[in-house]
């Protein structure tokens, strides 16, 4: 397409031909895509790691978000190119499986794409590009399994999990309060671990957010946070050794399924309605409190009427309460929820040992606590901070710190950040090349080289000099056979991770080379790309 002017200097545009449009193929359609998977990877390189920078995202209706975590920035970036689509799942599924390392993995499949059109241009075959980085990505997923470390904690001594969760934390924009973030958060892990099993559902942590107040007033809370209020002012605001009823019936009277019209003429027939309605709210409420209920929370609203009535009758009532909510109310309370009154017994309810309301700042705003639940497998992170950006962006940052706990108490074993892990296969890599006498020790060095990506990026974010700061770092792994050499990137003064007590979970770094890997290989097996219009 181009524009023209005629001799009057009106605009026109030519068009080409439908049939004269030539689509990528071969080569050079292999260029295109790694050219694509390259761009995402250097938008987030400079993301990675504790000096890392922060991305602002504008959405199309305005919505402004400032995040450094890998997958929120892909998932927010307006994509069009097919290929940077495949970089979006990519971070996707990391964020899914693992929770952490959404950054690392998409810059490890940039590297591993970079190197891979170095060797194409040197006449390689893909698909021998392909099986070399299989078996390298093999030599490196064992060598991590040699030099990973298993360390032992405890309900009582949850030190190393807390130091992992801060590494993590290290590089998000809270990394000011990271003791504190890491400590909440391993604490509400192990709050709702089975550790026998070696499980923790998610689910029961509830993470809620609140504009005010500063990031250290972050708090976690045993038991349930709901943002509601007694539904009558003049209830009271405090309840000891509460007894939940958890209703999912309406206080209103009951309404006929057909069309129903009620034609009232004279004063006696609006009483007697008006005392029917009465009498339906009084032998709801009179239920509630015969089962020895102390405290309602209802699904749904309630008539004027039924709210005066339960005040007067001495029954606080929270009403509009979402159905998440009032399952974890019911899993934390132990109680049942109850779909009609008439089901309602002293068995179905829950116990929690106090509800309180409580008032923030200057704001009229108030949020309902049930705390001391007779079943504390239930927890919420209450999140404070001085606005809406900064309460979501530590909401992402106490996500990633809930895997990682979560990963460690699946599986024990960690490696050390920083780069080392990465610098450590890529020289036991490299040294496996010379074992394979075919055309796949190219691939197989070149993906040494692309392991050297994630420290050098690393050091190049934190100001140093990425060459001379890894080859330094390389060499003493080398001469002191020591895997655990990595970047300084807070400049401690020593590059021995173990002292810095920087640490990564061992599933998560073997999964990001698996999926860099996996998605590099379906890359570069794309040799020609049709768009709709040639179908």
């Amino acid at each position: 397409m181009a524009l023209a002017f005629d001799e009057f200097g009106r605009p026109f545009i030519i068009i080409k031909e439908q049939e004269q449009k030539t689509r990528l193929r071969g080569l050079e359609a292999q260029k295109a895509n790694i050219s694509a998977g390259k761009a995402i990877a250097r938008i987030l390189k400079t993301s990675l790691g504790p000096k890392g920078m922060d991305k602002m995202l504008q959405s199309p209706d305005g919505d402004v978000t400032i995040t450094n975590d890998g997958a929120t920035i892909l998932e927010q970036m307006d994509v069009d190119n097919q290929i940077a689509k495949l970089m979006v799942e990519l971070s996707r599924s990391q964020d899914y499986e693992i929770g952490d390392g959404t950054t690392g993995v998409v810059v490890m499949a940039g590297a591993l794409l970079e190197q891979a059109e170095l060797l194409l241009e040197r006449g390689i075959h893909p698909i021998r590009i392909a099986e070399g980085y299989e078996m390298a990505s093999r030599i490196a997923f064992e060598h991590m399994e040699k030099i990973a470390q298993k360390f032992d904690y405890g309900v009582s001594n949850f030190e190393p999990l807390v130091q992992t969760c801060m590494t993590t934390l290290s590089s998000k924009i809270v990394n000011r309060c990271k003791r504190n973030l890491a400590e909440i958060a391993v604490k509400a892990v192990l709050a709702v671990a089975d550790l026998e099993r070696k499980d923790v559902n998610l689910d029961l942590i509830k993470v809620e957010g609140k504009v005010g107040g500063k990031l250290e007033d972050t708090e976690l809370i045993y038991g349930i946070l709901v943002d509601k209020d007694m539904s009558h002012p003049q209830m009271p605001k405090q309840i000891e050794d509460a007894k939940i009823a958890i209703l999912t019936c309406p206080f209103e009277p009951p309404k006929p399924k057909t069309k129903h019209k009620v034609d009232i003429d004279t004063v006696e027939k609006f009483q007697t309605l008006r005392q029917q309605e009465h009498k339906y709210f009084d032998d709801m409420v009179q239920q509630c409190k015969d089962v020895g209920a102390t405290l309602v929370i209802c699904q749904w609203g309630f008539d004027d009427e039924a709210n005066h009535l339960l005040m007067h009758r001495n029954l606080p009532a929270v009403r509009w309460v979402g159905g998440v909510e009032l399952e974890l109310i019911a899993i934390a309370t132990g109680g049942r929820i109850v779909p009609r009154f008439q089901e309602l017994t002293p068995e179905k309810l829950g116990k929690a040992g106090l509800v309180r309301e409580k008032a923030f700042g200057t704001t009229k705003d108030r949020m309902l606590y049930i705390e001391h639940c007779a079943n504390s497998r239930a927890v919420t992170i209450f999140i404070r901070g001085g606005n809406k950006m900064m309460i979501e962006e530590t909401k992402r940052s106490i996500h990633d710190a809930l895997c990682v706990a979560r990963n460690l108490i699946r599986n024990n074993r960690i490696v050390y950040g920083g780069g080392s892990a990465e610098i450590a296969c890529s020289i036991a890599v490299e040294a496996a090349a010379d074992r394979y006498p075919g055309v796949e020790q190219y691939a197989i060095r070149a993906f040494a080289d692309a392991l050297d990506a994630v420290p050098m990026a690393l050091a190049e974010n934190s100001g140093l000099q990425p060459i001379e700061t890894l080859s330094a770092v390389k060499s003493q792994q080398i001469k002191e056979n020591n895997p655990y050499c990595g970047i300084d990137c807070n400049d401690v003064g020593t590059n021995d991770m173990r002292e810095q007590n920087v640490f990564e979970t061992l599933i998560g770094k073997q999964q990001q080379l698996l999926l860099a890997t996996q998605v590099v290989k379906m890359i570069l097996k794309i040799d020609d790309v049709i768009s709709p219009s040639e179908y």
